[in-house]
């Protein structure tokens, strides 16, 4: 079968090759994959920001496909059954977090595409308790982005709560950031997004989303904002998805006493200096947030099946298996919001 795989650790090394057909044996479901979005993850991989340890490994982890072989140890999924799966491959099954089902945060987990081979192929392995149902009248188009929908529920939703009268900032209009959105308006929130000149068309496509308002943060004053709209008192929630320090810091300044704010970005670097004075004296709840969990995966299922989640906005690109290289640049480039990979 084609599979895109990082052969080596460092910058690209990455290629399109032939690997051996995998079989599904026990607990193992084999899928025909039918759309793979790339994510930010991968492109760090692609760069080698990435410490890639389990070279050579295929990528991919957003994804959708039709299942074509069950182990023998499979009870509920079947062969034709639309599917979605979680990212978790394998646990301990010991800790106190498998006991709790957050297998984010297993030390021992193995993800696919990342440890084990990934989606961008002709066919992927997933283990039966980790792959979804897809509802009727999702698309498998619109499938492929329930990974990032649920790492946004996990944020928004389990992380913290969002209440109808909430105002909610959110620094970063990328594609978490722009589904993170729709989750939060979905609650009946008011949104804010702010994001810098260079995100215009992107924050011209969240107004189309339905978020209520929309900062260039190089252009307007963001604190102004943030004051007219709260009565002076700051946002209720503030969700980085930038992974920007100046961001957070901003942000953590205009978050509401006794406020939460959740970081979902990923910082370049590991030890940054933020705003500690912020969290202190203002008594913000800073939350760190890893992914998702199989309870994400049924919320973010229910908000596409009810259709408040539009994927059909996001989605502006589709490419073949064989452009992989092609589709990987376009992202780099920052030309388009979500692109997907047909195999």
């Amino acid at each position: 079968m084609k599979a895109v795989s990082k052969l080596a650790p460092g910058y690209d090394n990455m290629s399109l090759v032939e690997l051996e057909e995998p079989i599904a044996i026990e607990d193992k479901i084999k899928i025909k994959v039918a759309y793979t979005g790339i994510c930010g993850s991968d492109i760090h991989t692609f760069k080698g920001e990435y410490n890639s340890k389990n070279t050579p490994v295929v990528l991919g982890h957003e994804f959708s496909g039709i299942v074509v072989e069950v182990g023998q140890n499979v009870k509920k999924v079947k062969v034709g059954d639309r599917v979605t799966s979680e990212t978790t491959f394998t646990t301990c099954g010991q800790c106190i977090y498998c006991r709790e089902k957050d297998y984010n945060l297993c030390p021992h987990r193995t993800g696919i595409g990342t440890q084990v081979n990934g989606s961008l192929a002709d066919y992927v392995i997933a283990r039966e308790e980790s792959v979804h149902l897809i509802p009727d009248n999702v698309s498998l188009e619109a499938a492929a982005l329930t990974e990032p929908i649920a790492c946004c529920v996990h944020a928004a939703l389990e992380k913290t709560t969002i209440q109808p009268n909430d105002k909610v900032l959110v620094f970063g209009p990328g594609p978490i950031g722009l589904l993170l959105c729709q989750v939060v308006k979905a609650q009946g929130a008011f949104v804010i997004l702010a994001g810098i000149t260079k995100d215009s068309k992107r924050l011209e496509l969240a107004k189309e989303l339905g978020v209520d308002v929309v900062a260039d943060i190089l252009k307007e004053d963001l604190a102004e904002i943030i004051a007219d709209y709260t009565e002076g008192y700051g946002a209720d929630k503030v969700f980085d998805c930038s992974g920007a320090v100046p961001a957070v810091n901003q942000g953590l300044s205009l978050t509401k006493k006794k406020g939460t704010f959740v970081q979902v970005g990923l910082f370049a670097n590991k030890k940054n200096e933020i705003d500690q004075e912020s969290i202190i004296q203002r008594e913000i709840n800073y939350v760190g947030c890893r992914s998702q969990k199989p309870s994400s995966w049924n919320l973010a299922l229910d908000l596409l099946k009810s259709g408040k989640i539009n994927t059909d906005k996001m989605i502006t690109k589709v490419a073949e298996l064989d452009d992989w290289r092609t589709a990987f640049e376009t992202v780099m480039a920052g030309e388009e919001i979500k692109v997907l990979i047909k195999s």
